[in-house]
């Protein structure tokens, strides 16, 4: 037992190497750096001259989190201080070690409506723009390669940056009467904070180029159809309160993250590598993230219970 546990804690040590290695790889999330010209700092200062709502985040025992975009008035469109925030509760949950997944959702019955007008409006020159855009795809890219399961919980509209937000979450759920649309080409423009190419992994480019192009606005059928869509949750009845579409997403998302968290982020890491790496470096991933818990307590218990066909 205690050679089984010392094995353990050396080929954990050998895949947190690894994971390091490919977080390194892609210069710890982000798309851009100062190579690109990128400063983070320099543009979170900028942006936070633009406040209002913000970003919440409920970090739970369960090692689940629930992120809020909450800005009511605005349809929890984003301010700049709300980029800036974001930003920021991406990076409390890249730390959080004993996290297995996260809620992405909207205050107050709406899910998220994009961009701040008011924002926009104020950086409207293109190499402002430019900077903005490059902010939000870091930030969204380090949401989806988090080492948790993700859901984006759409009630109400997902419209616009909201629903590019959408796309940086491993699954989403709709709520009965709730609707996700691209509404980019109504603005004259085209999704820029990394929604276009993340839409196409989900859907396919040909229901992207449809979702985009028509500007569609998707209802939980079509979205289930399309593929953008993982699951509908029920419409809550009147006695029921507050909260329980929240509910139903948690225990949605409880069928995934059911476990020891270090299985659960092994998972997600698996996947995350399969996803984004070519197949030789994907395989010496898996190898060393699988390496990170065979042997380990959970495996062990596993084993001595003969738990594998429950």
């Amino acid at each position: 037992m205690v050679l089984s546990v010392m094995r353990w804690h050396l080929l954990r040590s050998s895949s947190r190497a690894a994971w390091a290695r490919l977080q390194q790889r892609r210069s710890s999330g982000c798309v851009y750096s100062s190579v690109h010209g990128f400063n983070l700092e320099e543009v979170s200062e900028k942006l936070q001259a633009f406040p209002g709502g913000s970003v919440d985040l409920l970090q739970r025992e369960s090692g689940i989190a629930v992120l809020t975009i909450n800005y009511p008035s605005r349809m929890n469109a984003f301010s700049g201080s709300m980029m800036v925030e974001l930003e920021e509760r991406v990076s409390q949950l890249e730390s959080w070690v004993d996290g297995k997944g996260v809620i992405v959702q909207g205050a107050a019955g709406t899910f998220c409506s994009g961009s701040d007008l008011n924002a926009v409006r104020a950086i409207s020159n293109p190499q402002d723009g430019m900077k903005m855009c490059m902010f939000m795809q870091n930030a969204l890219t380090r949401l989806l390669r988090l080492p948790l399961i993700s859901v984006a919980l759409v009630e109400g509209r997902a419209l616009g940056g909201g629903a590019e937000l959408t796309t940086a979450c491993d699954f989403r759920l709709m709520a009965s009467g709730s609707e996700i649309q691209f509404v980019h080409k109504h603005m004259g423009l085209v999704p820029g904070w990394g929604g276009a190419a993340r839409l196409c992994r989900i859907v396919g480019s040909r229901n992207a180029l449809k979702l985009l192009g028509g500007a569609l606005k998707v209802d939980p059928d079509l979205g289930l159809q399309m593929g953008l869509a993982d699951g509908v949750l029920e419409a809550p009845r009147a006695e029921e309160g507050a909260g329980t579409v929240l509910r139903q997403a948690e225990s949605w998302l409880g069928r995934y993250t059911k476990g020891a968290a270090p299985v659960i982020r092994a998972v997600k890491k698996a996947v995350l590598s399969g996803r984004e790496l070519p197949l030789s470096e994907a395989l010496r991933t898996e190898r060393d993230v699988f390496g990170s818990v065979w042997g380990g307590p959970d495996n062990l218990q596993a084993l001595a219970s003969k738990s594998k066909h429950r």
